[in-house]
């Protein structure tokens, strides 16, 4: 039987309710879905990727077919480990898909045998970015109806840490 694995890789630096709703739908069209959370020097996430990790597990532990990873170094390399067909990608406005052609194209090149899905996530999360989600949040801004409310309480509990 032939399966189809799929890696959706990203910061995730919160998890927003966009993501979790390509998560959820992801996992509706493949067999298995590796959420890869990118493990990245040159950015200075708010959450730890151990934290990551686990709001991730947390909140997409209804999915029976998800599973949280952690990777650095190139998407394709860490594709080939995994056995993974296909990357899933969200695309939320034209210069989202500018930048993901390029990577999309990029990663066929290194590897043509993997594939890229696109999706869109639901309307009312075409907005929103993990950093956007960051500025509000900081500022006093309610992100309660864009987040798990884990993340709501993992934002509250940083933001007391730093007081």
């Amino acid at each position: 039987m032939h399966t189809v694995k799929a890696i959706y890789p990203g910061t995730f630096d919160p998890l927003t309710n966009g993501h979790l709703d390509l998560i959820a739908r992801g996992a509706k069209i493949v067999d298995h879905l590796v959420v890869a959370i990118l493990r990245n020097s040159e950015k200075a996430p708010l959450f730890t990727v151990p934290e990551r990790v686990e709001m991730i597990t947390e909140a997409t532990r209804v999915l029976g077919n998800v599973s949280v990873e952690t990777f650095d170094g190139l998407l394709v390399d860490f594709c080939r480990e995994q056995g993974a067909k296909a990357v899933l990608r969200g695309i939320r406005a034209i210069s989202d898909y500018e930048y993901e052609f390029q990577m999309a194209m990029m990663n066929r090149k290194l590897d043509p045998e993997l594939e890229t899905l696109f999706m869109m996530p639901a309307e009312k999360y075409s907005y929103v970015s993990s950093r956007l989600i960051k500025s509000v949040f900081e500022l006093g801004g309610d992100v309660s109806t864009l987040v798990p409310p884990l993340v709501v309480e993992r934002l509250k509990a940083k933001v007391a840490g730093r007081s």
